[in-house]
């Protein structure tokens, strides 16, 4: 599976073997998720909404958002609501201001009831407001209030007088006169453009006179991430994280499962496949003890990696496949003469081919003879006889270096190896009917005689 694309097939057969083992798993990530949400108490979010009347630009109204946030509005808020043991600094975390669109300053407040989520954000809001008028002069003294409707009586006022003065220069018939009025009727110009440059500033003032758009409305449910949402993420990720981590253990798997590669790592040719009927627990390695019955029970004792058998065809096909093999084997012996069955210790699928070879070879046990040897050391017994050795092994369940250590241990012993043989489980169909016998003959590996070799 290691050059192999990810597929939704390969996914469904994880989930399809190894559905007990992910299922505890998300479990186990939905309690992490559950206990995060203990250990975080629940927060709950309103918001207040603040007016700015007038003209505003886009980097005036980020200014005022800043300044809803600043330590200067948050400390006179922790100071107002006097919550214990909180401080402005503390506070600054649990506020957030945004500008949104038809000059709407709005004001987010989180604390860990509705109450004081409500609380937070409207005395935000109104601190807000009151600061923002501060800066801009826009103060509640009346006195100060009144200060430009003043000015412009004062103005005015001012315009009757040079009028009145103007009138009392006479005529124009003398020229100090004349000078007198023309410089009155500039000082009045001026005066008059005074108070229009002053209509002209003072909606720009309005600026500063912000309405709360009412009260912030209380929270009526949690603010994510919420206990339901925590438990459901830990379930998803621990869920992702074992099917990545079968994934991934699959991608750096070095086992062999192409006949090119393993006839490489064995340094000889295979002689063929052949096929072994599937069985309810043929993939199931025998354990006992505590560690064995936690790996059937979570279903990890059966490799999830190893693709769903294909359907074979009956008993002839299946023993026409194995009569093959005996016929290349006879075809690279130079004579007649005994070979000895070498099965990776736990390989079940091989075990039973190898079983199912002996006994298409004629059942002598002198003429085949098997044993299993182990994998982490490999050690072939000494030679009865036999002066060479076939592997029967099956795909995807052992590495270059463990083929090349069983190989080396043939060679210790002074077997010749003469070829592999790869088993495959397969799905077996209905048996043929009476009318489609077997055939009788049954070649023979190590005898001369022409009638036990038969043809194939």
């Amino acid at each position: 599976m290691s050059d192999d694309t990810i597929r939704l097939v390969t996914i469904g057969r994880i989930i399809r073997r190894r559905w007990r083992l992910l299922t505890i798993l998300t479990v186990v990530g939905a309690l992490v998720g559950y206990g995060t949400s203990v250990l975080f108490p629940p927060r709950y979010t309103t918001s207040a909404s603040v007016l700015l009347p007038g003209a505003w630009e886009e980097r005036e109204l980020l200014t005022q958002a800043e300044i809803a946030t600043s330590s200067v509005v948050v400390d006179r808020v922790a100071a107002t609501i006097g919550w214990p043991q909180v401080r402005g600094s503390g506070l600054r975390d649990q506020v957030s201001a945004k500008a949104s669109d038809g000059n709407i300053i709005k004001i987010s407040g989180t604390a860990d009831t509705p109450e004081r989520a409500q609380q937070l954000s409207d005395q935000v809001a109104r601190q807000f407001v009151t600061f923002a008028a501060r800066i801009a002069g826009d103060d509640t003294d009346p006195d100060a209030a009144a200060g430009p409707e003043a000015l412009r009586q004062l103005v005015v006022q001012t315009s009757r007088r040079i009028t009145e003065l103007a009138d009392a220069a006479g005529a124009g018939q003398t020229v100090e006169s004349v000078q007198t009025r023309t410089e009155l009727t500039k000082l009045r110009t001026a005066l008059q453009e005074a108070v229009n440059k002053l209509e002209q500033v003072d909606p720009a003032t309005e600026k500063a006179n912000m309405v709360v758009m009412g009260p912030a409305a209380r929270p009526t449910g949690e603010a994510p991430p919420t206990s339901i949402q925590l438990v459901v993420a830990g379930a998803l990720l621990s869920f992702l994280l074992a099917v990545i981590g079968h994934l991934t253990a699959a991608r750096m798997s070095r086992r062999l499962r192409t006949e090119p590669e393993i006839a490489a790592a064995l340094g000889s040719p295979l002689l063929g496949t052949v096929d072994v009927p599937g069985e309810r627990n043929a993939n199931r390695p025998e354990g006992r003890g505590l560690a064995a019955r936690i790996r059937r029970l979570l279903g990890t004792d059966v490799r999830w990696d190893v693709p769903a058998p294909q359907t074979s065809g009956d008993e002839a096909s299946r023993q026409l496949r194995y009569r093959r093999v005996c016929a290349r084997l006879r075809d690279r012996l130079p004579a007649p003469r005994r070979l000895l069955v070498v099965v990776p210790d736990g390989d079940d699928t091989a075990r039973r081919a190898a079983g199912q070879l002996v006994t298409e070879a004629g059942g002598d046990p002198s003429v085949l003879r098997v044993v299993e040897v182990s994998v982490s050391r490999p050690m072939v017994p000494d030679r009865e006889g036999e002066s060479g050795a076939l592997l029967v092994l099956s795909a995807g369940s052992w590495t270059a270096a463990e083929l090349a250590g069983i190989a080396e241990a043939c060679a210790d012993a002074e077997y010749e190896m003469v070829g592999a043989v790869l088993a495959g489980t397969v799905r077996t169909r209905p048996t043929r009917s009476a009318g489609h016998p077997r055939d009788a003959a049954a070649p023979a590996l190590a005898v001369g005689d022409d009638a036990r070799r038969g043809s194939v």
